[in-house]
């Protein structure tokens, strides 16, 4: 695939995959994106996954068309990115390996070989000439590993953004990209907000006609409304009014409390609500809509005196990626000695501008008419 004139996808499709990074589920598959630049010097942009690297030489050997790689620019050392360092550094032994300082130390723990003598290191500002083209790199430590560059192509107004802007999904699946890139964001970069708020500011300096990241589809058009999309995740703003109701039931009475909630917060006017069943649902996506939308509704029951283990690894993920700047309300549920509430707040103790709703619901074993009464108050209270 031809991006411009002088650069070449190399990519590919992974369909094999089924959890990504172990724990993601991914239904469309992912594609690993690799790059080649043709000049004067020829610069290939990353590997791919140690699974594919035979179709990887493949297309690279078929988009050189006879020519050899000057180059290895190595943006990334996740393995997905970086199997194939060490089987093209011996297909090609003229070839230099360009990455930054801490990437070389990773290289030397993976492969055993840090290429000291063939490797060029690059920091912020350093410059690489290939003719008509010339790469500027931008350093991005902690998007989302800390040896990370990304680089900017300035004759044609290209960026090399590593991991930032991907998603979730092969290449050769149509699905909505805002979906897949935000749970895939909030899941695996969502804890360094303030390092991609850096990288935004480094970003918004640069006439950028094209993104290139490593998974996802290549980004040209309406660039502002994924940057905008970036700079909302990572500032921890909510994305859209609205609430998420995450609840764990034992025998149906807190599911059922919580889709009365749902009813209510409908009827009452509510611009969105989902509800997510923390035992069956996808906990990715779970995450995802708790950092979407603008305020939070946890239903439990009270479990060996703390809360459900879904709803505690429901809000472990939470406050893992930094949750905060949200309304949140709790819906408890025990027949003797009920503290979910209690434990609940304490695992949220540390998260920054939470705002607890006021209305509480207590349901002692089974839905009461008095619990009816709390949940329309709290819906009222949730939109208004």
């Amino acid at each position: 695939m031809n991006i411009t004139n002088s650069v070449k996808y190399i990519g590919v499709n992974d369909h094999q995959v089924d959890l990504f990074e172990g724990q993601y589920v991914v239904e469309n598959g992912m594609a690993y994106n690799s790059y080649l630049i043709l000049d004067e010097k020829v610069a290939v942009t990353d590997t791919v996954d140690g699974n594919f690297l035979a179709q990887w030489f493949e297309n690279l050997e078929n988009a050189l068309e006879g020519r050899s790689p000057d180059y290895l620019i190595v943006h990334h050392m996740e393995p997905d990115h970086s199997a194939g360092i060490a089987a093209f550094a011996k297909k090609y032994p003229q070839a230099q390996i360009v990455a930054s300082a801490k990437a070389f130390v990773m290289m030397k723990n993976f492969f055993g070989d840090d290429f000291a003598d063939r490797r060029l290191v690059v920091g912020e500002g350093d410059t690489l000439s290939l003719g008509a083209h010339t790469l500027t790199f931008v350093t991005a430590p902690m998007v989302h590993w800390p040896e990370v560059v990304l680089s900017y192509e300035q004759s044609e107004k290209l960026l090399f953004s590593a991991d930032a802007f991907g998603k979730f999904g092969a290449l050769d699946v149509e699905e909505d990209w805002a979906c897949e890139a935000r749970r895939y964001y909030i899941g695996i970069v969502g804890k360094y907000g303030a390092q991609v708020q850096a990288l935004l500011k480094k970003a918004a300096g640069l006439d950028i006609a094209k993104i290139l990241p490593l998974h996802g589809p290549i980004l040209e058009e309406n660039l502002s409304y994924y940057i905008g999309l970036y700079d909302t995740w990572s500032s921890y703003r909510p994305e859209d009014e609205g609430v998420l109701i995450a609840y764990t039931s034992v025998y149906g009475n807190t599911k059922k409390a919580a889709l009365m909630l749902a009813e209510m917060l409908k009827e009452a006017g509510c611009p969105k609500v989902a509800v997510t069943d923390l035992a069956r649902d996808d906990m990715a996506e779970a995450v995802e809509d708790a950092f979407r939308y603008s305020k939070l509704v946890l239903a439990t029951t009270t479990y060996n005196g703390d809360v459900f283990p879904f709803m505690r690894t429901f809000i472990d993920h939470l406050t893992e990626r930094n949750y905060q700047k949200r309304t949140v309300a709790f819906i408890e549920n025990g027949s003797w000695a009920p503290v979910a509430t209690k434990v609940m707040k304490g695992m949220l103790e540390k998260s920054k501008e939470l705002t607890y709703a006021e209305s509480t619901v207590k349901i002692l074993s089974a839905v009461s008419e008095e619990n009816i009464s709390e949940l329309k108050a709290l819906a009222n209270e949730l939109v208004s």
